[in-house]
């Protein structure tokens, strides 16, 4: 599914900071410092395109994106996902096993554990200069490969998902803000926004 792509794409911006010894060094040191620029950040405002275009909304677990016909709120324990086509708003409490397909935060822990990752080196792109790693998992899932491209203030520049039997979908992010004020109102569901709407509780 495109939307689930999209969700992918995203999550693959935030990496965590826990890693291995037996791991290329230079991958984990570009990782730890991008992991630091995310959780220091505070309020995150993103814009990407590539194989898809939208704006994602990140502070803490909680995030607001709006991309490809769909915006999707959480605010740590709800999601509603609005479909613009059909007019539904779809509720649930997402488990931990369903947020790795749609919480941009659920691979904060990708490189914990079940992964290979190697530095490919110092390299532009777009015409910004940075650091690329490529991350493998260990053992074969629907994610094939990550690249993760970052500025050289480690800040997520690029992101490219190869996935079994599927095209490969990158992202390219156009803008990335931190520091901005998000109020808890950012991150859920506003009815009086969308008076038409047909609400769908799968809680």
């Amino acid at each position: 599914m495109r939307t689930t792509r999209i969700y992918v794409l995203i999550m693959a911006v935030c990496l965590c900071t826990h890693v291995f010894a037996q791991k290329d060094r230079q991958a984990r040191e570009v990782l730890d410092k991008t992991a630091t620029v995310m959780k220091e950040a505070g309020g995150i405002r993103a814009t990407f395109g590539g194989t898809a275009t939208g704006t994602l909304l990140l502070k803490g677990e909680r995030f607001y994106l709006n991309s490809g016909g769909v915006q999707s709120w959480f605010d740590g324990h709800t999601q509603w996902s609005y479909l613009e086509s059909s007019e539904e708003v779809n509720i649930s409490n997402p488990t931990p096993e369903e947020l790795q397909n749609i919480n941009p935060y659920a691979l904060l822990s990708l490189y914990k554990q079940g992964y290979d990752y190697k530095y490919v080196g110092a390299k532009s792109r777009n015409g910004k200069q940075g650091y690329e790693v490529i991350l493998t998992p260990e053992q074969k899932q629907d994610i094939a490969s990550i690249t993760l491209f970052v500025s050289q203030t480690y800040q997520p520049i690029y992101i490219k998902v190869e996935q079994e039997n599927q095209p490969a979908n990158e992202i390219i992010v156009t803008s990335f803000q931190t520091g901005q004020s998000l109020d808890d109102a950012t991150f859920r569901f506003d009815r009086k926004k969308f008076p038409d709407a047909e609400i769908i509780d799968l809680r």
